[in-house]
C-alpha cells in the first residue's frame, strides 16, 4: 500500500521534505512504518519509538488528522491512501 508521511519542524529536516509517499506492505501498523523511517533516515533513528517500539513521550503521530494514541499506538493498522503525520516536541511561550 502506498502512504503519505507528512514531517514537521526538525523531522522535516531529517527527511528533508515536507511530505513523502512511501510503500509499505498490505498489513502494516503505524509502528511497522515509525520503525522503518527511523532506518531508513539516520536523522531519525531514536527520535520517534523508544526502546520497547512504543512513540517517545510529547510526539504526535496522527493517521488522517487522528492522534494514533487515542487509536491503537503503534499497532493502528493502515490502509492504502492514508496520511500519517509526524510532529516532534514543540517549545515555545
Amino acid at each position: 500500500m502506498e502512504l503519505e508521511l507528512r514531517f514537521f519542524a526538525n523531522f522535516r529536516t531529517a527527511v528533508g521534505s515536507k511530505t513523502i509517499a512511501r510503500e509499505y506492505d498490505d498489513d502494516a501498523t503505524v509502528g511497522d512504518v515509525l520503525a522503518a523511517l527511523e532506518a531508513e533516515f539516520d536523522g531519525l533513528e531514536g527520535l520517534i519509538l523508544d526502546d520497547v517500539g512504543d512513540i517517545r513521550p510529547q510526539l504526535n503521530v496522527l493517521k488522517n488528522g487522528r492522534e494514533v494514541l487515542h487509536l491503537d499506538g503503534t499497532a493502528t493498522e493502515l490502509e492504502e491512501g492514508d496520511t500519517m503525520s509526524v510532529f516532534p516536541p514543540v517549545a515555545g511561550g
